[in-house]
């Protein structure tokens, strides 16, 4: 699954386009390498989000194409 998807599937990004814009401004990387919105994510992979002075980190769980809102937070684990 694309991260830009994986993102607003798993309710870390609200939309797919700030995904997106995220990716592009080289505010978020996977394994320590600058990710770009294409990467395919897959289950142990780290991703680390720059929220302004804030930085998100996760860990991927599982990859679903479609969950429900209450499931969501199994797809990752903060790290």
């Amino acid at each position: 699954m694309r991260l830009d998807k994986y993102l607003k599937v798993s309710r870390i990004i609200k939309r797919r386009t700030v995904a997106n814009e995220a990716c592009d401004a080289g505010r978020v990387s996977v394994n320590g390498k600058t990710a770009r919105a294409s990467l395919d994510v897959k289950p142990g992979d780290i991703i680390e989000i720059a929220f302004g002075s804030n930085t998100t980190r996760v860990e991927v769980l599982s990859v679903k194409e479609t969950v429900k809102k209450d499931d969501a937070q199994l797809m990752y684990k903060s790290v």
